[in-house]
């Protein structure tokens, strides 16, 4: 049984960071690409960042981007999200997942066939 299970969520003041990591289990997640999407109360979960099986391209939103950093430990079957320069609007549930049988981060970024974790909240204070 595939199981995503993130951690490192909490409360922040404006301006400040936040590193969230995401353990994998039940399956190698080496040839798969892994990600965030983030949720808010009466919106659609929305991508955030994603990298490549090799970790070696990142992908992310626009209103993340030169503020968050993805990386991952493929020995450790891990994702992480370097938060920085947290702003009140990334206040949100944040979703670890990789995708089920697509190898391309643009079949993760559409989050329509993914695996998903099961959700740490971050709430930045302004």
């Amino acid at each position: 049984q595939v199981q995503l299970v993130e951690s490192g969520g909490g409360l922040v003041q404006a301006g400040g960071s936040l590193r969230l990591s995401c353990a994998g289990s039940g399956r190698t997640f080496l040839t798969y690409p892994m990600g965030w999407f983030r949720q808010t109360p009466g919106k659609e979960r929305e991508f955030v960042a994603a990298i490549s099986a090799r970790g070696i391209i990142p992908n992310y939103a626009d209103s993340v981007k030169d503020r968050f950093t993805i990386s991952r430990d493929n020995a450790k079957n891990t994702v992480y999200l370097q938060m920085n320069s947290l702003k009140a609007e990334d206040t949100a549930i944040y979703y670890c997942t990789s995708t089920r049988a697509s190898f391309t981060t643009a079949s993760l970024m559409r989050g329509t066939d993914n695996y998903w974790g099961q959700g740490t909240q971050v709430t930045v204070s302004s």
